[in-house]
């Protein structure tokens, strides 16, 4: 027998990360939920935006709350598995202070707007290296304790973590594949539905193999550990491993049906996640009939509660999922709040719970004593449970009220509700509901910081443990008499991760390739041209404020559609987009032909005050795009070049030209903002106050207003349809 101690003190610090985070980004969504009732909340202060808070809050819950859960579980069963201290400890501390520090750079670079626009990838260039370094200590630290365990098969918990690995490390890099302009600014190296394809591979991916797969693997220590059971059936672990990590991986195009995206890519995907509820189905399953025999301990036993509802909360978003992806489901769910629903089950449940069944059963271990208040635990449970009731529901309700509104026809052919914002009105109440459920769930999480701070104070400090267990004689490399191929895989972790690479390979080959590398597959349109620098310029301030959050540029083809934004969106008009900006939610209405809709009048009044424009909106202001400071042009050259790289035809003409052009393009913009009397008034009255005070008056065309309306006006335009009606 050998002597050797876990190291607990890994698992330590991730678990007060995770809580710590879960915290921060609980709080942050329930201010976003308030910014829905009162848009005006935070007036004037860019870094309180609902654009810029958003990617925070999606950030923080994600990669802050989840993932340092995650790798707290990973940490604490992989030791217990493999009968084997973690390989190195310096890899170990290196992978929580990087860790932390990159979740410090995302809070500090996404409210201050930089960010890459694409959906769970936001972080820039730089944050986005540093993630990939510490995923790879991460790995490097898991794949040398496998080597030195004195276990001779891998259980099938670490099968899972072995995918997670893997896949994510495939996704971050394909994904975040961006040209540098500047220390914290990039772009995309594909455009327009390549991008998509792309984002959707890695954001549907991420959902899966950050948020899922080591999750199940956690399941599968976590819950036969708590119930004292042994997991229910080995053999369906099996198919549920390798089906799920096979058929996961094709799925991403559904989250782009009926968009610009090739229909064989779109049917790819709707044919894969319908297959998807098999396996997913099948841990489900899996985990809950393991609880066979016990049921009166899980009337009793809070982390079983827990652990229920996560598992079920699993099963429920494994089944909408499929769901969502059959079209004639997807043309009514995509861009609603029902999507936004579907997407806090998952979170909120599955991840949630999960996490604080894991640490209500962790703490008390570590620490050597019992859970401070078993009746606060569950009082946990009941009101994070209603909490997510409160939550998901009136978004169910909401989304189908968008949904029928925005498809609704008088009988004499036009839309019954013209006015997106009469649907925007119609579900404030939902809105409401859902703040309440949100408030809810952040109380929960509050009784569980208390809980723990008062089980870690009774209870003995946290050290590394000691365990003892014989060593692992020299593993056959053949396989054994009548041992079948599965076992023989499972004492062989390089093979296994290889075939688990292939797995998750295929998918993603077999769809992007052929988008990225067939020019056919993506038609050019000989009238749409590149932006000019102004609108360039233009388009960066969009993102800077995450108006892609709220906003689509995705017109489908539907009636509806047509008729409320103009023709439907071609594959063509995008292939200069870096990166793309279709959007996934309509809080507002689609821009994609918003260019020539409004007076630059209109787009000023609207960014100062949207509600004196659009009465009942609930767009904030954005006050500081018209703060006396001048724009920032120096930088526009160093963008040309960039995109020239990237295929897009500016030529050294037009970039040696940039100035001239924006000089041009924004005089014409202030000329026609002269044409409202309130804004020469205004205008001549900020001129004498600033020259009364002594102060450098910009002038109105070289504020940043001016490059985001310039945007504003060219979406669209270079399609021109003649009116049928």
């Amino acid at each position: 027998m050998q002597q050797f101690y876990y190291d607990n003190k890994i698992v330590k610090k991730f678990i007060y990360a995770s809580i710590v985070f879960g915290l921060v980004g609980m709080l942050v969504g329930l201010i976003l939920a308030i910014l829905f009732l009162f848009p005006n909340l935070t007036d004037g202060i860019s870094f309180l935006s609902f654009g810029r808070l958003r990617p925070l809050h999606t950030n923080a819950v994600i990669f802050a709350f989840v993932g340092n859960a995650m790798f707290a579980g990973v940490y604490y069963s992989l030791q217990r598995l493999l009968k084997a201290r973690m390989y190195s400890n310096f890899l170990s501390n290196l992978h929580f202070w990087g860790w932390q520090l990159i979740i410090v750079a995302a809070a500090i670079t996404l409210p201050l707007g930089y960010t890459t626009s694409k959906e769970y990838a936001e972080l820039e260039w730089p944050i986005d290296i540093a993630i990939a370094l510490i995923w790879v200590a991460f790995g490097i630290n898991m794949i040398g304790t496998i080597i030195k365990r004195r276990e001779r098969h891998l259980y099938v918990a670490i099968w899972f973590y072995i995918a997670t690995f893997v896949t994510v490390a495939v996704l971050h890099i394909f994904n975040s594949l961006e040209l540098p302009v500047s220390a914290l600014k990039s772009y995309s190296v594909y455009a327009g539905v390549q991008d998509a394809l792309v984002q959707w591979w890695y954001g549907h991916n991420a959902v899966a193999f950050f948020l899922t797969t080591p999750f199940l693997g956690m399941m599968y220590y976590f819950v036969p550990k708590a119930a004292n059971r042994p997991v229910y059936s080995y053999r369906l672990s099996i198919i549920h491993f390798w089906s799920l990590i096979f058929i996961y991986i094709w799925a991403g195009p559904h989250h782009l049906l009926y968009s610009s995206l090739p229909d064989w890519a779109q049917n790819l995907g709707v044919v894969f996640s319908i297959m998807l509820i098999a396996p997913s189905w099948g841990g489900m399953i899996n985990g809950l009939l393991t609880l066979r025999g016990v049921w009166d301990k899980v009337r009793t036993d809070v982390v079983l509660k827990f652990f229920v509802v996560a598992i079920t909360g699993y099963g429920m978003a494994t089944f909408e999922g499929p769901m969502l992806s059959l079209k004639n489901v997807n043309a009514i769910a995509h861009y609603t709040d029902w999507i936004i629903a579907h997407v806090h089950v998952g979170a909120l449940a599955w991840n949630g719970f999960l996490i604080f069944g894991m640490i209500y059963w962790l703490i008390p271990r570590m620490t050597k004593s019992k859970l401070y208040s078993e009746k606060l635990a569950n009082f946990h449970f009941w009101i994070g449970t209603l909490g997510i009731v409160l939550y998901a529901l009136p978004m169910y309700v909401a989304g189908f009220t968008q949904a029928s509104m925005w498809k609704q026809f008088k009988p004499d052919g036009t839309l019954q509700y013209g006015n997106f914002l009469e649907t925007v009105t119609q579900i404030m109440p939902m809105y409401w509901m859902r703040a309440i459920g949100g408030t809810l769930y952040l109380v929960g999480m509050i009784v569980l910081i208390y809980n723990i701070i008062k089980t870690v104070k009774a209870g003995s400090t946290i050290e590394d443990e000691l365990a003892e267990a014989p060593e692992l004689a020299k593993i056959t490399t053949g396989r054994l008499k009548g041992e079948k191929f599965h076992p023989w895989l499972e004492r062989r972790p390089i093979q296994l991760t290889l075939l688990a690479t292939v797995a998750i390979l295929i998918g993603g080959i077999i769809q992007i390739v052929p988008t990225i590398m067939v020019k056919s597959n993506i038609p050019t349109i000989a009238a749409v041209k590149p932006y000019t620098p102004l609108e360039l310029q233009g388009r960066d301030l969009y993102i800077r404020e995450g108006c892609v959050g709220c906003h689509s540029q995705m017109i489908r083809p539907f009636r509806s559609e047509v008729v409320r934004y103009g023709d439907y969106s071609k594959s063509g008009e995008y292939v200069y987009d870096h990166p793309f900006l279709w959007g996934s939610k309509r809080t507002g209405p689609d821009l994609h032909r918003e260019g020539g809709k409004y007076n630059d009048n209109w787009h000023f009044n609207h960014m100062w005050n949207p509600q004196s424009t659009s009465p009942g909106s609930i767009m904030p202001g954005y006050k500081w795009l018209f703060a006396n400071e001048a724009m920032d042009y120096s930088s526009t050259e160093a963008k040309m070049k960039a995109m020239q790289t990237l295929g897009v035809p500016y030529t050294d003409a037009d970039i040696a030209n940039a100035k001239q052009s924006i000089e041009k393009q924004s005089s014409a913009i202030e000329k026609n903002l002269y044409n409202d009397p309130d804004f020469v008034k205004s205008y001549d009255d900020s001129k004498k106050k600033a020259a009364a005070k002594g102060e450098v008056f910009v002038p109105m065309k070289d504020r940043e207003i001016v490059a985001l309306i310039a945007y504003l006006q060219r979406l669209g335009t270079d399609i021109k349809v003649k009116n049928t009606k």
